[in-house]
């Protein structure tokens, strides 16, 4: 099938996946298309596609396919459930007639606390599964058109963009003598950001107004707490739903579109980065993952120190304020952790030149080795050692995925032989007279120390290739983007 078929709005038969993919995929083309030609555009006409049968096949796919899946709502109904039961076609169709005749209308979240690195606890809620679908859809329609206005500063719940391209943009900046960082965070973002602020924000770019009424009542759906009460939500996006991540990007736009204004006007040059120089002013780059952000000056401390107050001031319209104890003012010399990496410039060894280097935090490495010890606690010994061997290589291999762009081979060695003496400390538990000769005979490849029973073999974070990151610059290309064409 064309990816040029129409969206079957109408349609009698229910389409299928690859069918629902198809459409959906071209009409996002076009949506980012228009959007990002006519940068002023409302969109008047999106209903049709929120309840259009491609586009709710996407969103539940979407819904079904997260891991969340088999965690309910308030109505404790499950994926699992739906198909099961009525059956998901049936459920989608029912759905569809919902928003159609303007009778969908979405319940309070539940709330759930789950605890944070820092020993707080964060607040969680779960829509339903009704709620997750439409919501869904909502993004399917909304993301392609947002996308277009989006800075190259942002990384964060972002399609195409990762965590690793905001570090390499840090280290592209820093190994340019930006030396200052004003390190930040904002506080309690998504429990914060002022509705009318947000939808003021929304109507630049929709303008349809059922569209920007079922938005409007996710925001105000409300919280079914813990106790049983159910809270109003006055401000904030609750986090756990699926159209959060984007209504927080289109609230902290507003920071972007500041910051990419001043360097575009004002430093987008190297002539007139230099004229700022020779003034005694600063450069900056704000680099932003969702509500954590950096910006990287070329100045002097007391630059880097202004820099805070004329973010806050950016940010209080949205309703938001800045975390007074995790943000600060640093040098690169003295590092700082962003994103679960170390980022600090120190002497090569062996010479006197200095570089920028990343690594992995020691805060991340403290939690993949609780991670470990708590695998390898008394209350395991039941577990057969072929799967401990194997799970644990799993986590570790998937720990140093992420950190594989960073200073980290030396890292990853220490964690395995962590690890190791974990596991034979804990083979040595369950069987308590289980010596070293023994040991190896039975849980080592022969004539080798590495752990191995029953096929399954201990391959850690060490087997995980460490390599270089490259710097994606600016034009991270978003997956809607028409592929230039070339004629010989």
């Amino acid at each position: 099938m064309s990816e040029d078929a129409p969206v079957n709005v109408g349609a009698a038969g229910w389409p299928s996946d690859a069918r629902s993919y198809l459409a959906v995929r071209r009409m996002q083309t076009k949506l980012h298309g228009w959007a990002a030609t006519d940068r002023g555009r409302r969109f008047d006409d999106l209903w049709n596609l929120v309840c259009d049968p491609a586009f709710l096949t996407m969103a539940w796919e979407r819904v079904a396919g997260n891991k969340g899946s088999k965690t309910p709502g308030v109505d404790r109904v499950t994926v699992a459930r739906i198909s099961s039961g009525v059956g998901v076609e049936e459920f989608l169709r029912d759905l569809r007639a919902q928003l159609r005749a303007g009778e969908f209308r979405p319940v309070p979240v539940r709330q759930v606390m789950i605890p944070k690195a820092s020993g707080k606890l964060r607040k969680l809620g779960i829509p339903t599964v009704t709620d997750r679908v439409v919501q869904a859809a909502l993004k399917l329609v909304l993301e392609p058109i947002f996308e277009a206005d989006f800075k190259s500063c942002s990384y964060g719940f972002r399609p195409n963009r990762r965590a690793q391209d905001a570090v390499a943009e840090i280290h592209h900046f820093a190994s340019k003598s930006y030396e200052w960082v004003l390190e930040a965070d904002i506080e309690a973002c998504f429990d914060m950001i002022d509705h009318t602020a947000l939808m003021d924000r929304l109507r630049c770019r929709i303008g349809d107004k059922r569209v920007l009424a079922l938005v409007k009542a996710f925001l105000k759906a409300g919280v079914l707490t813990m106790v049983g009460t159910t809270e109003g939500t006055i401000t904030g996006t609750p986090q756990g739903g699926i159209l959060s991540p984007l209504l927080a990007n289109i609230a902290l736009s507003v920071l972007d579109d500041e910051f990419a204004r001043r360097w575009d006007h004002e430093m987008g040059t190297a002539g007139k980065r230099a004229w700022r120089r020779d003034h005694g002013k600063a450069s900056y780059r704000l680099i932003r993952y969702a509500d954590d952000f950096v910006i990287v000056v070329k100045g002097q401390q007391e630059h880097a120190e202004q820099l805070r107050h004329e973010v806050a001031d950016v940010l209080a319209p949205m309703g938001l304020r800045l975390s007074p104890e995790k943000t600060r003012v640093v040098h690169i010399d003295h590092g700082f952790d962003f994103l679960g990496f170390h980022i600090r410039r120190m002497r090569r060894r062996g010479s006197n030149k200095w570089y920028v280097y990343t690594l992995p935090a020691k805060k991340a490495i403290a939690s993949i080795r609780r991670r470990v010890k708590t695998m390898t606690y008394r209350n395991t010994l039941h577990q057969d050692p072929g799967y401990l061997m194997d799970y644990l290589g799993r986590v570790l291999r998937g720990w140093a995925n992420y950190f594989r762009y960073a200073v980290a081979k030396a890292t990853f060695a220490a964690i395995d032989s962590y690890t190791w003496e974990r596991i034979t400390a804990w083979l040595r538990k369950k069987h308590r007279r289980l010596g070293w000769p023994e040991l190896r005979r039975r849980y080592c490849l022969p004539g080798t120390w590495r752990l191995a029973h029953n096929g399954k073999r201990f391959t850690g974070a060490a087997s995980v290739p460490v390599t270089r990151y490259r710097y994606r610059g600016y034009q991270i290309p978003t997956p809607w983007d028409r592929p230039a064409v070339t004629t010989s």
